[in-house]
């Protein structure tokens, strides 16, 4: 690592709402980093718990964190706050869940050139109960740049697997990537909202590095969270996710940019139809109708040709092919069993 990268100062940024019993070890894996030039911003969002107190401890502790308190907006309004407070030339994010290896911005910060606009990309780790998954960018690992960087530009969206991680963790971002597109951030997201600021930072970006395995981001899975449990906004949220990639496309533009955004809103749409077919209650082969018939699923399928490899994306296609009763109830049966023993498997 040259001299000149050493000298950056890299802002981690961890939203905190109610994170009393994962924070501390979340902010260790922080302040154990092996690179030391950190500005470590905890943003309390409203907790309701001990993590306001918890992050107050913390500065105190160590010069290098600071702490934001304010009320409760979700959390892109959070993460926003951190952004505006810090003052680092490289941002990254960490949720306050999750943790990170000690050795992890030291490794981003060695393959980071000191150039603006640039994305430095490693691997994570899901933590579920009992056992571990290692995932991997679906990009092969390397350095992009010109012509083969507008390559990966225009397969961003619209897989099965994402080219590039949506996900604003596990990446060290030139400042200017994040600060300049914050006008893209749209409140009204609450799923996928890391696609706000991830999506436009890709299109914008002059270099972006893969590491190869580099597995040092710790997502913690936890089946009691709220993320994980039915949503009965999602069909609505997803749509509107979708004109906010509409929008960045749009202004980025990306010469497919609405191909990729109408391949993509089929993608989300599983997400939709697997959320009614794990929710509890009934209705649910009604609205999974509703939804397949409002978004056109079959003419989409038929047009882009999607193809799927993931066996529970198999069951899912194959309700929204013909979305009536006795699929939609085998495709709850087929999931509820999933579910079973997914949970089996973590108490063993």
């Amino acid at each position: 690592m040259s001299e000149m990268i050493q000298k950056k100062t890299v802002s981690m940024i961890v939203p905190v709402y109610n994170a009393q019993n994962f924070l501390k070890t979340c902010v260790d894996s922080i302040l154990s980093q092996t690179y030391r030039s950190l500005e470590i911003i905890l943003v309390d969002d409203g907790a309701r718990d001990d993590s306001p107190q918890m992050c107050d401890a913390y500065a105190r502790q160590d010069p290098r964190v600071q702490v934001i308190h304010k009320t409760n907006g979700g959390l892109i309004s959070a993460w926003m706050a951190g952004v505006e407070r810090s003052s680092g030339e490289y941002l990254a994010f960490v949720d306050s869940d999750d943790w990170i290896d000690a050795c992890m911005v030291e490794e981003l910060m060695k393959r980071a050139s000191g150039e603006a606009g640039e994305i430095v990309c490693c691997n994570y780790v899901i933590e579920r109960p009992g056992w571990t998954e290692e995932c991997r960018h679906e990009l092969a690992p390397g350095v992009y740049e010109g012509a083969r960087l507008q390559e990966v530009k225009q397969n961003l969206l619209g897989n099965e697997r994402r080219t590039v991680s949506m996900s604003r963790c596990m990446k060290l971002f030139s400042r200017g990537l994040i600060t300049d597109n914050l006008c893209f951030c749209n409140p009204r997201v609450k799923m996928g909202e890391d696609v706000n600021i991830v999506l436009p930072a890709l299109c914008d970006c002059r270099r972006l590095v893969i590491l190869q395995d580099a597995l040092y981001y710790h997502y913690f899975y936890n089946p009691a969270s709220i993320v994980h449990k039915y949503d009965p906004d999602m069909a609505e949220g997803i749509r509107e996710l979708t004109r906010t990639i509409q929008a960045i496309f749009e202004a980025k533009n990306i010469a497919n940019g609405r191909w990729q955004q109408e391949k993509e809103a089929v993608w989300l749409t599983m997400l939709a139809i697997k959320n009614e077919l794990r929710g509890a209650g009934k209705g649910y082969a009604g609205r999974i109708a509703e939804i397949c018939r409002q978004e056109r699923v079959a003419e989409s399928l038929k047009q882009y040709g999607i193809r799927v490899r993931d066996k529970a994306n198999r069951i899912i296609v194959w309700v929204m092919k013909k979305p009536d009763a006795f699929r939609c109830a085998a495709g709850k049966l087929a999931f509820f069993l999933y579910d079973t023993w997914m949970k089996a498997r973590g108490n063993q």
